[in-house]
């Protein structure tokens, strides 16, 4: 193995780890967002205030870098571009996320969550018309096995899918086709140019008209937020909307232009199906998987196992 092999090897295994570690932050939001939702928080106001609280975050962290006049150069070159894929990356990834908690458990959400895997997977040759276009047929074999493992979980809870439950799913499905999209677009958008934090900051800025939009709907359908929910979301703000999506980002980046290594560091989001069913149960009173459920956890755990094994190599 050459110099170079060593250090690409090296680079895929170090952006997977980081894409687990994000993933663990991330499964803070699916067990929030569930208790919010059976303490009658609005899914709007748990949407909009985790990008609300965000935004001055990154901006703070990006001001004391001196690299804010570099992101605003980058809005005004391509604003319309920057606002269509953020509003796609942040406002159709999480605000369905929020409303299908509502509607089932934490767990199930973010099994569900993990057909955002597969998307990524099968949108690349309609996003790129280089090499990354090509569909690696053992990213197919492996993603196949996370979609069977997370059809598993979808009965894995009370035997059967409730209509109230499809429509969590189908809310999740959404969220899972603009997540990737709306990150390898922006991605393209930043190039060498913007580091992660500007881009995420960049991607929160021109995404705000969508959360004014949502926050507007949360307060004329449901009034204000409670004080519960102000707190709650600002803890998902950090460990979610700034840790976990930067570790996530900065993953993806490193790898963005090799098509196995990205679907590897995407598949590693199905840490998250993990880290919530263990610890669902114990900070709420959401009943654990069934042995069914556990099966579709495993199905996707041992698919993400090989995915990374692949991308390393």
């Amino acid at each position: 193995m050459t110099v170079l092999e060593a250090r690409r090897t090296g680079g895929a295994g170090a952006a997977i780890g980081l894409g687990v570690l994000g993933a663990l932050f991330f499964s803070a939001s699916f067990i929030a967002n569930r208790v919010m939702a059976v303490d009658g928080g609005a899914w709007e106001w748990s949407a909009s205030l985790r990008f609300l609280y965000s935004l001055p975050i990154f901006l703070a962290i990006v001001g004391a870098r001196r690299g804010v006049r570099p992101v605003l150069a980058a809005l005004r070159a391509a604003p319309g571009r920057w606002v269509l894929w953020s509003t796609v990356g942040f406002g159709l990834f999480y605000a369905p996320l929020c409303l299908a908690a509502d509607l089932a458990p934490g767990w199930m959400v973010a099994a569900a969550w993990q057909l955002t895997i597969v998307c990524g997977m099968v949108l690349a040759p309609f996003l790129y018309d280089d090499h990354r276009r090509r569909v690696p047929a053992s990213g197919v074999a492996l993603s196949a096995l996370i979609l069977a493992g997370v059809f598993l979980t979808q009965f894995g809870g009370s035997g059967e899918l409730s209509w109230g439950l499809a429509g969590g799913v189908l809310a999740v499905l959404v969220a899972a086709f603009a997540y990737p999209v709306g990150n390898r677009r922006t991605m393209e958008l930043a190039g060498d140019g913007l580091d992660t934090f500007q881009r995420l900051l960049a991607m929160s800025l021109a995404s705000l008209p969508c959360w004014l939009a949502v926050a507007l709907a949360g307060a004329v359908r449901a009034g204000p937020p409670t004080t519960g929910q102000l707190g709650t979301t600002l803890l998902v703000a950090i460990s979610s909307g700034v840790i976990a999506t930067t570790l996530f980002f900065a993953a993806t980046r490193r790898v963005r232009d090799h098509p196995l290594r990205l679907a590897a560091v995407e598949a590693t989001q199905a840490a998250e199906v993990v880290f919530v069913a263990l610890l669902e149960p114990l900070l709420t009173s959401a009943g654990a998987p069934a042995a069914v459920g556990w099966a579709g956890i495993a199905a996707i755990t041992v698919g993400v196992g090989l995915y990374a094994f692949a991308g390393r190599r």
